[in-house]
């Protein structure tokens, strides 16, 4: 029997894609032996790892707005445009707003692999389900820091900034682990390449301080169109189905719309169908 793989590769409010495409899995009873999780694709995972779907598309399209999970305010007085320990800890812990069923996560026998980049070093770190805990929840925020909107999150003395600069796109993280067949999620258009230019001035930035994490972040941009060319590759074999949006739908990592989230979501849950198949088939 095939083992099944499915990657969120996050995309900040981008990844409300990701959120659509897995409520329909939920909705479906659809599950894979492991999934693999970038920046905010880990955390679409972890719903619906514990069987929550809605959940997320709650973070996104309500949550989101407020001030103390995403602003100015929050990097000014704390180097963090998006609150990491408010989205992973004020609101996901047991005693919070809507949290996460960890129960029902740690019964999921599917695997679990969170990419995080190793701050200092630039190297990458795979984190794994067990180094979640209840009301534990920091390897989603350490895969999530995105370079210069936030600081870097620290795990064991190791700061760590998203996995998205060093592991864009793991598909070859899953078959060295064993997978047969991988679910790939995009929140980028699948035929256009990803540009240089929007990490230019923070990897200069990011230099200051982190040196290495700075120069995976200037070059990320072919790391993630090498990744998603050998994708296409394994697609064309028939090992890998790509699931990605037609269209952005006005959404970016850090900006974000109504109407654009809610199309967005829709987009991700109308093109899941094709999972089915592909898994079963």
């Amino acid at each position: 029997m095939s083992k099944t793989a499915i990657i969120d590769v996050g995309g900040g409010y981008r990844a409300i894609f990701g959120a659509g495409v897995f409520d329909y899995c939920a909705d479906h009873d659809l599950s894979f032996d492991h999934c693999y999780g970038v920046s905010a694709g880990s955390a679409n995972l972890a719903s619906f790892m514990a069987h929550q779907p809605g959940r997320t598309y709650r973070f996104y399209t309500q949550y989101a707005f407020r001030k103390e999970y995403a602003s100015s305010r929050n990097f000014m007085r704390e180097r963090n445009f998006v609150d990491l320990d408010y989205v992973y800890g004020t609101l996901s812990n047991h005693d919070g707003e809507d949290p996460m069923d960890f129960e029902a996560f740690e019964r999921n026998p599917s695997d679990l692999t969170v990419v995080a980049c190793n701050a200092l070093d630039g190297s990458t770190k795979y984190f794994g389900k067990q180094d979640v805990s209840r009301d534990d929840y920091d390897i989603f925020k350490a895969s999530s820091a995105v370079p210069v909107a936030c600081e870097p999150y620290v795990i064991d003395g190791v700061p760590y900034f998203d996995g998205g600069i060093c592991d864009p796109v793991p598909v070859q993280k899953a078959f060295d682990d064993g997978c047969d067949k991988v679910v790939l999620v995009l929140t980028r258009l699948k035929d256009v390449p990803r540009k240089q230019h929007k990490d230019v001035l923070p990897a200069r930035i990011l230099r200051r301080s982190y040196p290495q994490a700075a120069e995976l972040l200037l070059n990320r941009y072919r790391r993630y169109n090498d990744e998603v060319d050998k994708a296409k590759e394994y697609e064309r074999d028939g090992r890998v189905l790509i699931v990605a949006p037609d269209d952005l739908c006005g959404l970016d990592t850090l900006s974000k719309n109504y109407e654009g989230l809610g199309r967005m979501y829709r987009k991700g849950y109308a093109m899941a169908p094709a999972i089915e198949e592909f898994i079963r088939g």
